[in-house]
């Protein structure tokens, strides 16, 4: 049985809590490879503010050194909206067991993500700490303790007065 954890998202841009939940599911039982799959474009939103591109070559400098994560193209090369259940399927192909890594942030929006009832089945659904959203025992939990967004660097990075390390 090959059992992978998917952490798919914009990572625009990759950050140090991307690296962490990373690091993270690691401690999931019979974790063999954590997949980091960059969206094209999050099915969520209308624009990105980094190409897909761009995005896919800083999470693999972000990720060079570590041997069992693979930074995926899968819906990068599908040029358009990707739902996850879309992406389940595709490794479900290779892989017998994923567990999903969402942010508690995804919470709230979960149960109307596309075919959402099919992809509970698929998966085993993990959150990632975020904002101190409170998660449901019912959920597998990564505990991250990196207080930072994509969202709060784009708009250092707007304002010109970014000095965040993106740690890549």
């Amino acid at each position: 049985m090959k059992t992978v954890a998917l952490f798919g998202g914009s990572f625009d841009p990759p950050h140090i809590g991307h690296k962490a939940v990373v690091r993270a599911a690691f401690n999931l039982k019979d974790v063999q490879k954590v997949i980091v799959m960059p969206t094209y474009l999050s099915p969520f939103k209308s624009s990105s503010y980094h190409s897909a591109d761009k995005r896919y070559d800083l999470l693999q400098k972000m990720f060079k050194d570590y041997n069992d994560v693979e930074i995926s193209r899968f819906e990068i090369d599908k040029k358009e909206k990707v739902a996850s259940i879309i992406s389940v399927l595709y490794l479900l192909k290779s892989y017998s067991k994923i567990y999903l890594i969402i942010g508690a942030d995804n919470l709230s929006s979960l149960k109307n993500w596309h075919r959402y009832q099919e992809l509970e089945q698929k998966v085993t659904f993990v959150v990632a700490q975020r904002d101190g959203i409170l998660i449901p025992k019912s959920y597998l939990t990564l505990n991250i303790d990196e207080d930072i967004s994509s969202t709060y660097i784009r708009k250092k990075q707007e304002q010109k007065y970014c000095k965040i390390e993106l740690n890549i």
